[in-house]
């Protein structure tokens, strides 16, 4: 296809293309798919190899959040199901994150539940950086805590904070109709802050909640003039209890054409497989990988996510990598622009857009933003509809997380 080759060169030279390429893309056929999905390989491959980061969420403080977002289950409201705990002990933390890194991770996500952090909880916060980064040489750490105040930015910096995570989400035209609690222009203003005070920025989206196709370029479009490090593709888990319970829009055809559509805008950056990945694409993951070049490992905030096993068997059965502790995430110029701000991370964090740090659409922190990521039901195969089409609701494949941060059962690492 013209198309496919025109964005190919265009990502190689991390030149922007048009709106109209962008929402091309997501209107090819099911006939083209492989070819989109080989298309975006390409531009992965040059910039980031056949590496996969993994990074691994802490959910601080579970759920009473203040604000409205209607994917969120720690949302004002929410009658699901989840845990609901206040914030953990610097050592729990430090602990919980011990088990992803141990599992393979290079990042830790950080994240709590809410409107912002208090400076108290920005002490909290910078001692449980503090506890981590002690036991754990080398590990990044992004934190996601929702809408900043002036200086904490720089407070978390200070304490060694890596990244800082907070999702847009969904476009500015139809923010209003998610959430309105706060605005587009205060999720804006947070990822500029952190990224003033030196941190990486991370910011994403997520996908499934009714969008147009429009909505979905626009805001990916603003996600490249923000310049963030890292970008969280999440896509709505539809949790019993929430707003958009019933929003099952999604298969895993069109979840592969939103990755290689939000790859070719932003070619250079690190893209994150978020929250959701196991609800939406569901065999399809390997193929997603050939697009983004990161995921999360185990669970996620509120919800289950795939075997930590399982994710190294894909990522190894798929002919990829995990990315070392002493490998640099980002491309060289990306890096050093990084380095040259202050900014002493490799690489931003994902999101909770889908229960990420970065995600917890279906499920998600807040302002913060994130999507909760679904589980996989533990049945056979064959137990799973050979096609399940957009429309049909998979509640099967969502499961609460009932183990890890704030549980006394371990973690899925």
């Amino acid at each position: 296809m013209d198309l496919l080759n025109t964005l190919v060169d265009k990502g190689l030279r991390r030149e922007l293309p048009t709106r109209e390429e962008a929402l091309a893309v997501l209107a090819t056929s099911d006939d083209e798919l492989l070819d989109v999905v080989a298309a975006a390989g390409k531009v992965r491959r040059k910039w980031f190899g056949r590496r996969v980061k993994l990074n691994y969420l802490v959910n601080l403080k579970s759920g009473l959040c203040p604000e409205d977002c209607s994917y969120c289950s720690q949302r004002l409201g929410s009658k699901a199901e989840i845990l609901k705990y206040t914030w953990l002990k610097p050592e729990d933390a430090s602990k919980a994150a011990a088990a992803g890194i141990a599992g393979g991770a290079k990042r830790v996500c950080l994240v709590a539940s809410g409107r912002g952090p208090t400076d108290r909880d920005v002490d909290r916060v910078s001692k449980t950086i503090e506890a981590i980064k002690e036991g754990n040489e080398g590990v990044e750490v992004c934190a996601c805590l929702g809408l900043l105040s002036d200086g904490q930015a720089d407070r978390l910096r200070a304490a060694g904070a890596d990244a800082y995570n907070h999702n847009l989400n969904t476009s500015e035209a139809t923010y209003g109709e998610i959430t309105t609690t706060h605005t587009y222009a205060d999720r804006v203003e947070t990822v500029r802050q952190a990224h003033a005070a030196g941190m990486s920025a991370c910011s994403g989206l997520i996908a499934g909640m009714g969008e147009s196709d429009a909505d979905l370029v626009d805001v990916v479009f603003s996600l490249r003039e923000l310049d963030p490090d890292s970008v969280p593709v999440n896509f709505l888990i539809p949790f019993e209890g929430t707003p958009l319970a019933k929003e099952w829009n999604l298969t895993p055809q069109r979840c592969l054409r939103i990755l290689a559509m939000v790859r070719f805008v932003c070619p250079d950056v690190e893209v994150r497989l978020a929250g959701g990945r196991e609800v939406h694409l569901r065999t399809m993951q390997p193929l997603a990988l050939q697009i983004a070049n990161s995921i999360f490992l185990g669970d996620y905030l509120t919800s289950e996510g795939q075997e930590g096993k399982a994710d190294l068997a894909m990522i190894a059965d798929a002919g990829f990598e995990v990315e070392g502790a002493g490998t640099t995430t980002l491309p060289e110029h990306r890096a050093d622009a990084a380095a040259g701000c202050g900014s002493h991370a490799a690489s931003g964090c994902g999101s909770h857009a889908a229960d990420g740090c970065g995600s917890h659409a279906g499920g998600g922190c807040g302002p913060c933003g994130d999507g909760d990521g679904g589980a996989v039901a533990e049945e056979p195969a064959a137990a799973v509809p050979a096609a399940a089409g957009a429309g049909e609701a998979r509640t099967d494949l969502v499961a609460v997380r009932r183990r890890g941060a704030g549980t006394d059962l371990p973690p899925n690492a």
